[in-house]
């Protein structure tokens, strides 16, 4: 069976065009902080409430989500809360901006919190093993801390040296240790109010174009140093050095006024051969200054690799690569969603909160020249309802219906045919059937492919490894003798 593994332009092109900007459409995603690391890109990002309190921000905790196709993202936790930083910071919200970079194996997540009893902030890490965690307060106090010190960036150098640059209408940095929880000699003040370094001033008064947000990174020899600039409402600027350390020389403008926003902070990376430009701005459902979400916009660099002007789209980027039906999918991972919550830990995530009217949509699903005639996935609901899988869009044609019974509290497999077979390149949506108040949760999915031997999930990875008796909808007897049953050995059916 044919199928396939890397999006063509053709194929782009004869799918319908759909909105993806912001990219996580079931919580409100600020300050991103993209990171790619092997075949992964991670994003780090804050998280501003659904309610908004005192009319100012409200942000309890940080979150993680990752891609390998830059459309459908998972939900991969919310590793940190003030709760991981008890030692120093204040509790239940003012959890700000932040970075995390992975090095020697440890995963180094730098964030910014007010400080208990203080109404100024701090600059704290938590440190892991995984991007997902748990992660650990090392030090149990802030790296630094005082006005206006927030917005952590860190990079490490290609002599082994890491930076750690922060700040608000002004701009620190600090030469940490390799432990990455210390660092050597003492802050050093950059001198954003030089033009040269950071453009013209922003008023009359002298106030420097920097803001906030600073994103540090190095290509190609070349120190890049992007940032919010110009006051609030916030643009998208940058600097570059042949030195981590400066000095800097105002480059210009990279992207406009974020809409519905009046911050814009994000940062750059490249992956799997693309430049990608991150930002927030206020465009989900009752979004706005306090209710921000990821974008993404891929760019080409100039000529002499410097920035372009990058606009606003709301199509987003290309799909890199298709999802394959035939392996074990996260149902967390998802395009586009309505209604629906992602929950969990590095224990495991899965899809909750889902009722009437409410989807999952996962784009580029490659069904290839076969197709699949049966559906399973892995639930559980206190009482009876259905998963409708669907083709095109929320409302398309049901493709089959999965009926699911009470689950008891725990995890359970259910299995349906489809009515005809889902063939090609499709997107895929799941919606709900059933009377609200199941309290269904969906952990994963997979299809089993028309050509396959018996209809079981287990058979579609590496089916020579595969022997027993199962019954006939590819469930594993263990030790029980259903009426019809078939014989696997190694992979094969055995008449």
């Amino acid at each position: 069976m044919k199928r396939l593994k890397v999006l063509s332009t053709t194929m782009l092109l004869a799918t319908t065009m759909w909105a993806q900007n912001p990219v996580i459409c079931d919580r409100y995603t600020p300050d991103p902080a993209p990171y790619v690391h092997g075949d992964t890109l991670y994003l780090f990002v804050d998280h501003d409430e659904d309610v908004t309190q005192n009319g100012y921000f409200t942000m309890k905790d940080w979150l993680l989500y990752s891609t390998v196709d830059m459309v459908n993202w998972t939900y991969r936790g919310t590793p940190l809360t003030s709760a991981t930083f008890s030692a120093w910071a204040k509790q239940d919200n003012d959890c700000w901006a932040s970075q995390c970079i992975e090095r020697n194996g440890k995963w180094y997540w730098y964030v910014t919190a007010t400080i208990k009893g203080e109404a100024y902030p701090g600059i704290g890490v938590a440190v892991a093993d995984n991007p997902a965690g748990p992660y650990r307060d090392p030090i149990g106090k802030p790296l630094v801390k005082g006005w206006f010190k927030i917005d952590p960036t860190v990079m490490v150098d290609d002599d082994g040296q890491a930076y750690l640059y922060y700040g608000n209408n002004m701009l620190w940095y600090v030469k940490l240790n390799k432990n990455m929880t210390s660092f050597t000699g003492g802050e050093v003040s950059v001198n954003v109010k030089d033009e040269a370094a950071f453009g013209p001033h922003k008023n009359e008064k002298g106030d420097p174009n920097f803001e906030e947000a600073s994103w540090i990174y190095k290509r190609d020899g070349k120190y890049f140093l992007e940032y919010a600039a110009g006051g609030v409402p916030e643009h998208w600027a940058y600097s570059t050095a042949n030195k981590a350390t400066g000095p800097w020389t105002y480059q210009g403008k990279v992207m406009g006024e974020a809409e519905n926003s009046f911050t814009i902070h994000g940062g750059s990376v490249e992956y799997k051969g693309h430049h990608y430009m991150f930002y927030h701005n206020g465009k989900l459902p009752d979004g706005g200054g306090y209710k921000r979400a990821t974008c993404i916009e891929e760019f080409t660099r100039n000529d002499d690799g410097t920035l372009p002007f990058i606009n606003f789209t709301t199509q987003g980027v290309a799909q890199l690569q298709s999802v394959n039906p035939y392996e074990r999918q996260e149902a967390e991972t998802i395009n586009q969603c309505k209604g629906v919550k992602c929950e969990g830990d590095y224990n495991g995530c899965y899809v909750t909160d889902i009722g009437s009217g409410d989807y999952i949509k996962v784009r580029g699903v490659d069904f290839g020249d076969d197709g699949t005639t049966r559906f399973t996935a892995r639930v559980r609901a206190e009482k009876a309802c259905g998963i409708n899988i669907r083709i095109g869009s929320s409302s398309g044609k049901v493709m089959g219906k999965l009926s699911v019974d009470p689950t008891d509290g725990q995890w359970q497999e259910f299995s349906c045919e489809l009515s005809s077979p889902i063939k090609g390149l499709r997107d895929l949506y799941f919606t709900y059937s059933g009377k609200n108040g199941a309290n269904l949760e969906f952990d994963s999915w997979q299809f089993t492919p028309t050509s396959a031997d018996i209809h079981s999930p287990q058979v579609t990875g590496n089916r020579s490894a595969v022997t027993g008796i199962y019954d006939l909808n590819g469930r594993r007897t263990n030790g029980t003798t259903p009426s019809k049953t078939i014989k696997i050995v190694n992979g094969k059916k055995v008449m």
